[in-house]
């Protein structure tokens, strides 16, 4: 059967996961785990279907909101908050990761956590990854939301939150809702700015990422940093 044919409605996801494992299961099979159970009219599994469908996949479901989850006739507030705290449980498992390993050594797990934060975003957001001087994540947090072309991050506000959290060093990175893996004029602008900024207080930028939908952009990699 191809995995694109929906399963028998009297096929149980939770019995087939513990038989096969989490990996062996559709999306929509892992979705029906969390939401636990339908709504009235529909069972569990076609709401699942219903939902992926409606929100063009799992990165469109995980990224939406409680508010535009609850648009969803009979979806309550209760499995919205669920679907909504999915996607940061992730995030903060890759978190939880780097804060232990030099991310110099492990770009896979940087790149992972920035396309979990990210990929998903509808506008454009920028976060930062605050590193030790072992090059470990101390923490992360939002710079801002929108373009950088409308001057919306200030090399001077990261700056001051870099040595609030005694930053050595730090990651930005951005997503571009677009879905253009590319750096743009007003990237290299303000990472130019921000390298220049942060060197003056004796703080490396490492890196800055581009992300678009399961695709990230290093500018290191690039040779643009």
């Amino acid at each position: 059967m191809k995995l694109s044919v929906r399963l028998s409605k009297h096929e149980r996801p939770r019995e087939r996961l513990l038989r096969h494992g989490a990996g062996a299961l559709q999306d929509a099979e892992l979705l029906a785990i969390a939401l636990r159970t339908g709504i009235p009219g529909l069972n569990v599994m076609d709401l699942s279907y219903r939902l992926l469908e409606r929100f063009s996949g799992l990165r469109g479901l995980l990224g939406a909101t409680p508010e535009e989850l609850m648009t969803v006739s009979g979806l309550g507030e209760a499995k919205s908050c669920t679907l909504a705290a999915l996607l940061e449980l992730a995030r903060r498992t890759i978190e939880e990761d780097l804060t232990r390993n030099n991310t110099l050594r492990h770009p896979g797990q940087v790149k992972q956590y920035c396309m979990t934060a990210l990929g998903h975003r509808r506008v454009e957001h920028c976060i930062a990854l605050y590193l030790d001087n072992q090059l470990r994540v101390i923490t992360t947090g939002e710079l801002a939301r929108g373009t950088l072309s409308q001057a919306s991050v200030y090399p001077r506000e990261v700056v001051r939150e870099a040595l609030r959290h005694h930053a050595a060093a730090l990651i930005v990175a951005h997503n571009h809702p677009s879905g253009l893996a590319e750096a743009s004029a007003a990237d290299r602008g303000f990472t130019s700015q921000l390298k220049q900024a942060l060197a003056l207080v004796d703080i490396k930028l490492l890196d800055h990422l581009i992300v678009a939908g399961s695709t990230v952009v290093s500018m290191a990699e690039l040779g643009e940093l």
